[in-house]
This record gives structure tokens, C-alpha cells and sequence, in this order.
């Protein structure tokens, strides 16, 4: 149960909100992890704030933040993907996409296919969601990982499009962020594809890098 914005982070932070509570042990896993992500997004942010006066703006800061914040949003959307192999948290939401979802295929899709194979999807699910989180957070691959968060928020548009108590404008809010980061590459505001971009680790050069080039 939610009871103010402050107190709620606070919360999360010392891992007692209902999802992270509902993991068990696990809570205290997933709770030093983010608070790692947490430090170390921090952490780079500033070593790139000295190393480079180019990010010394606002506007470097201000897409760190929104960058940080957007994969805060993704990591902690992917703990009701837990526990595996089947969350009674995902379990809901995808049966109100099998109601609720805009054209009747994607109902069918949802119905006949996820439904009954949720385990087979549970796990994808929350591993991609993780890889969101961790990846903005760090501000590494962020093109990349944006892309994929477009898709998912796509997916859950469509799904819930008739739900009586969505916004479908507020998917396309987060569509619209994530498209920000594609275009202005936000992972290079004080982030680690800054600092790979300055200084790219031996691993990151041929084949691999050119990759990377398009992923960051």
C-alpha cells in the first residue's frame, strides 16, 4: 500500500516495500544491488563531470538524472516479475492484457500462448526489464536498452488500451523519454558510454566495438 512519494522511496531503499518484502532473503539481494547501481551511477556521473568539462552543463546533468531515474523505474518494475517461475504480480497483469489489449489478436496472442507457457516468459521478461534498469542506471549501451524499453512500453500499450484504469497517454510519455535517449545519446551524459567513448577499454576495439558504437 502506497502511503507518500518520500516515504515510499525510503521504503525501497531499505528494501521493505511490499515487492521487495514478498522475495523473502531474496529482498536483501536485490536491495544492495540497486543501491550499488545507485552509487555507482552517482560515481561515474561525477568522475565525468571532472574528467570532461564538455559534460560540465545543466543539460548533461539534467539527462543523467531523467536517465537514472528512468532506469530506477525499470528495475523496480522488474521485481513483481518475482519470484520465478510464476509471479502472481505478472500473472494478473497478463491476464488484464488478455481482456484488455486493443485488437483482438494480440487478446488471442496473450490468451492462448503466454497464459498457459507464463514460466517460459516470466524469466525473459524480468532479465530484459533488469538489463533496462541496470544499463540506464549505469548509462552504458543506452541506445540500446532504450529501444528495448520502446518495444516493451509499446507492447503494454496496445495490451492495455481498454483497461479502464490505464492512460494510454502515459505510455506514450515514457515512449517519448526513451526516444530522447536514442536521439541525444544519453548514456553520454555522465554516463559509462562517455567514458568508453573517451577512453575505450582493449575489449571494446574491432568487431565488438563497432557494435558497442551502435548500441551507446
Amino acid at each position: 500500500m502506497r502511503t507518500n512519494p518520500f516515504y515510499d522511496v525510503w521504503l525501497f531503499l531499505i528494501g521493505a516495500q511490499p515487492d521487495q518484502v514478498g522475495l523473502g532473503f531474496g529482498r536483501w539481494i536485490v536491495t544492495v544491488l540497486f543501491l550499488g547501481l545507485l552509487a555507482g551511477s552517482i560515481a561515474i556521473a561525477v568522475r565525468e563531470w571532472r574528467a570532461d568539462p564538455a559534460q560540465r552543463t545543466a543539460a548533461h546533468a539534467v539527462t543523467w538524472l531523467f536517465r537514472m531515474m528512468m532506469g530506477a523505474m525499470w528495475f523496480q518494475g522488474a521485481l513483481w516479475k518475482l519470484p520465478l517461475p510464476r509471479s502472481p504480480g505478472f500473472f494478473h497483469w497478463t491476464e488484464q492484457l488478455a481482456e484488455h489489449a486493443a485488437f483482438e489478436f494480440h487478446r488471442a496472442i496473450v490468451r492462448d500462448v503466454m497464459l498457459p507457457w507464463l514460466p517460459l516468459f516470466q524469466a525473459p521478461v524480468f532479465l530484459a526489464e533488469l538489463f533496462m534498469g541496470v544499463t540506464l542506471m549505469l548509462g552504458v549501451a543506452v541506445r540500446l536498452s532504450s529501444a528495448v524499453g520502446i518495444l516493451f512500453v509499446l507492447h503494454l500499450w496496445l495490451g492495455l488500451y481498454l483497461h479502464p484504469h490505464e492512460w494510454p497517454w502515459l505510455f506514450w510519455f515514457m515512449v517519448f523519454t526513451l526516444g530522447l535517449f536514442i536521439v541525444h545519446n544519453a548514456g553520454r551524459s555522465l554516463g559509462l558510454d562517455a567514458t568508453f567513448r573517451r577512453s575505450p577499454p582493449s575489449w571494446l576495439r574491432g568487431r565488438l566495438g563497432r557494435l558497442y558504437a551502435l548500441a551507446s
